[in-house]
């Protein structure tokens, strides 16, 4: 099992496929994807050795994400991959939805079983402001689509003063009847986005103090599960998260670590450094693999050092998936 000097076991792989997205949302992207390294980006081959030492060590989620991994032309290949490891229970993707309503039986049937999707706001408009594409019809009826193949679907919406703070009301009006997870995510600062930090950071505190007055009671969370604190309420189909960076202990329930799309570890979202662990994996020796990572685990910190304004290597969450 992965742990490390904290007592942090982890089950939950977040794998970056490519660091491309085609989407320019204001609070990640906003001038677009601007490439500034070689595209070398992790082979199928490499991504089965990777998590085939990953689960060796006892990990059991492995989340697929970019940029944006719908651009890779193999991602079903890397989806069958991750499947049939033994010891992967759950195979998840995070993804900006722009192909969900076309590709995703394909991604069903290659073994996905979870997704995220990125909505920032239920208003049309809003949403291609936000993101500079108007597809928020089509990924609405994505989500219907896979939620009647039987996929666990969370929908994400970073939380932004100028954009959609005040849209808590309509996002609950959706649950009422829509069986998905919808979290609302504090903007983090990285290192190109200080001054939207600045004009836009919403605590998710005040959000967390009205859902428990109205009744909606917290769960309890899983090994396997995200950072987000998760609440329901028996009148609506779908359930509400927080993900809060920014509170107290945040990172004391750590159970995931990073490998971004060039075939680097990264202990936080927040690190220094990339750790290379590429040569492994071209050598497809997972024991060397297994190896490496138990060693590297070693320098895990036991905060991101967020509320101090470090942002690490971090230049924006597109880099290595969020």
């Amino acid at each position: 099992m992965l742990e490390d000097k904290f007592g942090r076991r982890f089950h939950y792989l977040r794998l970056s496929i490519t660091d491309v997205c085609n989407f320019r949302c204001n609070y990640c992207l906003p001038d677009g994807y601007q490439c500034e390294n070689d595209r070398d980006f992790l082979k199928v081959s490499e991504i089965k050795t990777l998590v085939s030492g990953f689960a060796k060590l006892g990990t059991s989620k492995v989340r697929i994400t970019g940029g944006e991994p719908a651009l890779r032309k193999d991602l079903c290949d890397i989806i069958k991959v991750c499947a049939s490891t033994a010891g992967i229970e759950h195979i998840a993707m995070t993804t900006n939805g722009f192909k969900l309503e076309s590709d995703i039986q394909a991604w069903v049937d290659a073994g996905l079983n979870a997704l995220n999707i990125s909505i920032d706001s239920l208003d049309p408009r809003m949403f291609a402001s936000i993101t500079g594409h108007d597809k928020l019809e089509s990924i609405l009826r994505g989500i219907d689509k896979a939620l009647t193949l039987g996929v666990r679907v969370k929908v994400n919406a970073v939380l932004m003063k100028q954009y959609n703070e005040k849209e808590l009301e309509p996002f609950l009006a959706w649950l009422k009847t829509t069986p998905v997870t919808l979290r609302l995510i504090e903007l983090m600062q990285t290192g190109d986005n200080n001054e939207f930090f600045q004009q836009n950071h919403v605590s998710g505190m005040p959000i967390k103090d009205k859902l428990l007055a109205g009744g909606w009671s917290q769960l309890i969370r899983d090994k396997s599960s995200g950072p987000a604190q998760e609440f329901y309420h028996p009148d609506f189909e779908g359930r509400m998260g927080l993900i809060m960076p920014y509170s107290k202990d945040f990172c004391a329930s750590c159970n995931r670590l990073r490998i971004s799309s060039l075939g680097k570890l990264h202990l936080c979202l927040f690190s220094e450094q990339g750790l290379d662990i590429r040569p492994a994996l071209q050598s497809a020796n997972d024991e060397m693999l297994q190896h490496q990572l138990t060693a590297l685990l070693g320098d895990k910190k036991a905060t991101h050092w967020l509320q101090e304004g470090y942002t690490g290597a971090t230049k924006h969450l597109a880099m290595i998936g969020g």
